[in-house]
């Protein structure tokens, strides 16, 4: 059992190559460390809304809005592979400005771009402003994903399980609060407008929180060392990467798919919004156990298979299965996308023997992992417009999750970076 893989000194951290170390947050009391673990959770609470919130709504959208097929495609395509896009920028940008300042900047982004994103422009309608508000918000969540674990890392060396915990379960929370609350406020209102602007409130919250804090901080400049093992040159580091590939492709359709997949079939949107937050809860559920069975066991190759199918079969289910059982597909979905995520993170971890190598594994997992797994989100899109319902999209997940399935069984072998 191979628990040492787990242990706190090589958790993910983007400033790992950073010389100087970069120092931990400036503080003036332990109060000031408290303020702080709960500033980053509260963080971790904005990371999904953006996902789960307009699908939450798309058809009123689209109605309303006018929005033609290939707009709603790039909506929902977009900000995941602006994930892949940005995650390398953060650590640049850190070395230059401080993690503390970019994440406020990051939150800042966000807020603007939850802002913008409903806003409408005379003579042009939503579509301007759709475009460039959930091109914002994708980037500034690239730099938070990237950041946070190694702020955590740096600030709560000693509480590491605790912090780590808290903040991906916000992060996972956020998903469930946006697609459970977004067409509640639309029903409330009669506005989808009023409903996606609800979210930016949480965000200019946060940035407020976390401002005070952000701009004590005087950045030092670093210079970023390069050594160790070249992961892309790794057989390995390809296997983990294409597993973490394919789980996104399934775990962002997720976000953006599954409310409206669950309306097509007729249910109605407060229960769809209703279901999908259930799903995602149980994925925390998922996310919190799989990693310590998977470490439970010198490979991972039975868990990485059994997760994968899954969830690919939950997401074909949740499409051809009978709707009287659908809390029963949604539910295996949601427990099998938790696990296979989490697991797929764990490789991170068990396929690695340092801290470096460890970190440059993360950094191409997101950098590939996000930016191909928008294919997900894009092909269920353009199989939806193609076809006018999502059955082919059914038989996409059953192929994606046997590929998960194959990627995870080579990925799970006790072999290393």
């Amino acid at each position: 059992m191979r628990y040492q893989a787990l242990r706190p000194e090589i958790a993910v951290d983007a400033e790992i190559d950073d010389i100087p170390a970069a120092a931990p947050t400036q503080l003036r009391s332990q109060r000031g460390l408290i303020y702080l673990g709960i500033c980053l959770v509260l963080i971790g609470l904005n990371l999904r809304t953006v996902f789960s919130s307009f699908s939450a709504v798309l058809p009123e959208i689209t109605s309303d809005a006018g929005l033609p097929g290939w707009a709603v495609v790039v909506l929902t395509t977009v900000p995941v592979t602006l994930l892949g896009v940005f995650a390398p920028l953060a650590p640049v940008l850190a070395r230059r400005f401080g993690a503390e300042r970019v994440l406020l900047g990051a939150m800042a982004v966000l807020t603007a771009g939850l802002l913008l994103r409903p806003t409408e422009v005379p003579g042009a309608g939503h579509l301007p402003t759709l475009l460039a508000g959930t091109a914002a918000c994708g980037a500034a969540i690239a730099l938070c994903n990237v950041l946070l674990p190694g702020v955590v890392k740096r600030d709560f060396p000693h509480r590491l399980g605790l912090m780590g915990g808290l903040y991906t379960t916000a992060i996972c929370a956020s998903a469930a609060l946006g697609a459970g609350f977004t067409y509640p406020v639309f029903a409330a209102t009669g506005q989808w407008t009023s409903a996606l602007w609800s979210w930016a409130v949480p965000a200019g919250v946060v940035l407020l929180l976390f401002l005070p804090l952000a701009i004590r901080q005087h950045p030092v400049r670093h210079q970023a060392v390069r050594g160790g093992v070249n992961v892309w040159r790794s057989a390995v580091a390809w296997q983990v990467t294409l597993f973490m590939v394919l789980q996104a492709m399934m775990s962002f359709s997720v976000f953006a798919w599954l409310a409206p997949i669950l309306r097509d079939r007729g249910i109605e949107g407060g229960t769809a919004g209703l279901i999908v937050s259930v799903s995602i809860v149980l994925q925390m559920l998922g996310s919190l156990f799989a990693p310590a069975l998977a470490t439970r066991f010198k490979d991972q190759r039975m868990i990485n298979t059994v997760v994968a199918l899954m969830t690919g079969g939950g997401f074909a289910l949740s499409i051809f299965g009978p709707t009287e059982l659908i809390w029963i597909w949604t539910g295996l979905l949601g427990l099998g996308q938790g696990s296979l995520t989490a697991v797929a993170l764990t490789m991170i971890m068990v396929r690695t023997r340092d801290a470096h190598t460890a970190a440059h594994l993360s950094g191409m997992m997101q950098g590939v992992g996000y930016g191909v797994g928008s294919v997900g989100t894009l092909l269920v899109g353009q199989l939806h417009q193609a076809t006018g319902g999502f059955t082919a999209a059914g038989v996409l997940f059953l192929v994606v999750g046997a590929l998960a399935a194959f990627f995870g069984y080579r990925a799970g072998r006790n072999k290393f970076v």
